[in-house]
């Protein structure tokens, strides 16, 4: 961690946050359909590829939470040396310098830790029919939001989806190929984004009887 001198980066935390949101639903519109194109080389039913997708949006925000976690530990036992204020103030301070600081977060591990753990995911078709490497750049850039997002006060994070839960509304929008009759969810194909409890952005989901 570099010399204590943390930036004064709360102020501009409210047009950090619409940029994430934004960025969020960029990925959702245009980056989630190329990696389904991509998909699609390999693997012939969508199902099959919008689960792999989603599984990946997932897995990313754990493991970026996870680098998170351990980056902060670091970052705030570097600046309680120098830090003259309240317990709140600090954490503050350690937000901000992890925000301003991006280059603390060796983002290549987490895409490695992703895609290994996709491979082992008995829910998905086994290596040897798709490497997800050809998604890696969907999964770098989905860690990166997930990482800069934990920086936020509160954070925002993602809803986890169960298959066969009932369809809320409230939470999730009906894909195009749903039954519209349907009160249950039969797989997810992105989650919602969450901000201390209250859905921010929904999800998208398929229903069926």
């Amino acid at each position: 961690v570099r010399p204590c001198s943390p930036p004064r980066f709360r102020r501009g935390s409210a047009s950090h946050r619409a940029c994430l949101i934004a960025r969020y639903n960029f990925i959702y519109a245009k980056e989630r359909l190329e990696a389904e194109s991509t998909l699609r080389r390999y693997i012939c039913g969508l199902e099959t590829v919008q689960r792999i997708i989603y599984i990946a949006v997932v897995e990313s925000f754990r493991a970026a939470k996870m680098a998170f976690w351990k980056v902060k530990i670091n970052v705030k036992d570097t600046l309680a040396l120098c830090h003259r204020g309240r317990p709140s103030s600090l954490e503050v301070a350690v937000l901000d310098y992890i925000a301003c600081h991006k280059d603390l977060y060796d983002v290549c591990c987490s895409v490695h830790e992703v895609i290994c753990c996709m491979n082992r995911n008995p829910k998905l078709p086994c290596p040897g029919t798709v490497d997800f490497v050809v998604i890696s750049n969907l999964i770098r850039e989905l860690c990166c939001l997930a990482f800069s997002m934990q920086t936020l006060i509160p954070p925002l994070d993602i809803a986890f989806g169960v298959d066969g839960e009932c369809f809320n509304r409230n939470m999730y929008y009906r894909s195009f190929d749903s039954d519209f009759t349907a009160p249950f969810v039969a797989y997810h194909v992105w989650p919602a984004l969450i901000e201390d409890g209250t859905v921010i952005v929904k999800g998208e989901v398929v229903t069926r009887k």
